[in-house]
């Protein structure tokens, strides 16, 4: 029986470890935290539940399709609920849209925002439907091991026009300035800019609509929970909190991995799910080809980091939907502070996760679990020390929630914590902070991505946010399909 080591518990390194698992593979997940999840995280305080993120779910088929490996059914480990809508996007003036796939609802939503867009939002979600057949469900769980692989792939991207920004395809079919930030804020949610990030990533809106966005009864962590419970279940084994601290090669091998306290797992193959930088710079520190590897990455674009306030209050807020975009004045100046200019603005766009209103269990009776995220430079572009500016950009934060919904939120509050890009990278290893690894612009997809498998290192493989085909949950579970088939062929 071969084995198999990977490095991270975050959704990739899962769900890669059932498939290897699923296959008969001797599979053992090596994670550095107390708790499974990477980025799915979440801590416990005074009753409260607080889910580190992600909170969206969507195409739950790419997840049930891990436990019908071995023929058993994701219902018997995860409840996942329906949300609706999508989201309620906010603006300044007042103005709400709720985003649905319900026809009936979204045209009326739509013709609020401009009279004439209904029609040409048809034509963008065919435009979506197609470069989701093209980006997703042909290329979404295939490795770009060669360049070659990537100029079969060039005509449908020449078709899409994928060298245009998603914010740019969406702004030929529609007129409002609303429904184009509302059709192409989604690309935020995988740490790409709307106004750079290519056209492919409208797929996101196909995605939503014919999977429906969903969350996981008792918190995103119960999905994680439930991966787990079937890993183990299967034959797996997981080991917490003792970080790797290296990748063992000799010659052009890798034959296992030590960790802090001294553990040393041997393996015929090893996949990380951590950090790509971290892996390549810390993990890889004795190979000479990583290092080289090393000084690549270093030059490429990383995404944004994340500031995010999670807070428990007293009363419940059935107005208040389940998930919330609230956009500020700015949209395309705000997004160039943020990617460009490394400013942290007077102004934000803020994402509230509010899931109490799904599922009341996640607050002490009579209460409420929040959090709100704003995406914020990477410590790259804007090296601060975040123990000064958390407390400040905190109470900011908290006062636009109680001005646009929350009116006494302060004196509501029974605990609160924020979570802010030093943590990402003390917590994560994430290089510069970052929420979401490289950035997704076209120079930096498929084949421009870091490969499934390493180049010179032909045992070594990559899994989650890094590699194709990125970031959010249904592409770190597509980079796992992908790895998994490179690792079961010996490819």
């Amino acid at each position: 029986m071969r084995r198999a080591i990977v490095i991270g518990a975050g959704f990739g390194g899962l769900a890669l470890a059932i498939r290897l698992q699923s296959a008969g593979v001797e599979t053992t997940i090596v994670e550095s935290r107390d708790k499974p999840g990477g980025r799915a995280y979440y801590w416990e305080r005074e009753g409260f539940t607080f889910d580190a993120g992600p909170t969206v779910i969507t195409d739950p088929a790419c997840l049930e399709e891990l436990w019908q490996l071995t023929g058993r059914d994701m219902r018997d480990d995860v409840v996942l609920e329906p949300v609706t809508p999508f989201y309620r996007l906010n603006w300044p003036d007042g103005t709400n849209f709720d985003y649905t796939n319900d026809d009936s609802i979204l045209r009326g939503e739509i013709e609020r925002l401009h009279p004439g867009d209904w029609e040409g939002y048809q034509k963008f979600l065919t435009y979506s439907a197609g470069v989701f057949h093209e980006g997703y469900e042909k290329l979404g769980h295939v490795a770009f091991l060669d360049f070659a692989s990537m100029i079969k792939a060039a005509p449908a991207l020449a078709k899409y026009q994928a060298w245009r920004s998603v914010y740019s395809i969406v702004s030929s079919f529609v007129k409002s300035e609303k429904l184009r930030e509302a059709l192409s804020f989604h690309t935020l949610l995988v740490g790409g800019n709307p106004m750079t990030t290519s056209a492919i990533y409208a797929l996101i809106h196909k995605l939503e609509r014919d999977g429906g966005v969903w969350f996981a009864k008792g918190g995103t962590n119960r999905l994680v929970a439930g991966l787990v419970a079937h890993f183990e279940r299967i034959g797996g084994t997981i080991r917490l909190g003792d970080p790797v601290v290296q990748i063992e090669t000799l010659g052009d091998r890798a034959t296992g991995v030590v960790t802090e306290s001294g553990w040393r797992g041997e393996a015929d193959m090893v996949a990380a799910n951590s950090d790509i930088m971290h892996t390549y710079r810390d993990l890889l520190s004795t190979s000479r080809a990583a290092q080289r590897t090393k000084g690549k990455l270093e030059r490429k674009k990383y995404s944004p980091s994340l500031f995010v306030t999670h807070f428990g209050i007293k009363g419940t807020w059935p107005g208040i939907p389940h998930h919330m975009i609230l956009f500020g004045p700015r949209y395309k100046g705000l997004l160039e502070d943020i990617y460009d200019h490394g400013v942290l603005a007077e102004d934000f766009s803020l994402y509230l996760h509010h899931p109490t209103v799904t599922d009341p269990a996640l607050a002490p009776e009579g209460h409420s679990t929040f959090y709100v995220l704003a995406p914020v430079p990477h410590m790259g572009k804007f090296p601060v020390d975040w123990a000064e500016v958390t407390p400040i950009l905190e109470k900011r934060i908290l006062d636009e929630v109680g001005r646009r919904l929350i009116p006494d939120i302060h004196e509501r509050i029974v605990t609160k914590f924020s979570y802010a890009p030093s943590d990402f990278a003390a917590d994560l290893n994430a290089h510069l902070g970052s929420a979401f690894s490289l950035e997704p612009i076209l120079t930096q997809s498929a084949y421009f991505r870091v490969h499934n498998r390493d180049d010179a290192i032909p045992n070594l493989y990559f899994v989650g946010a890094g590699t194709h085909p990125g970031a959010g949950i249904p592409g770190v579970v597509g980079s796992a399909k992908a790895t998994a088939k490179l690792m079961l062929e010996g490819r």
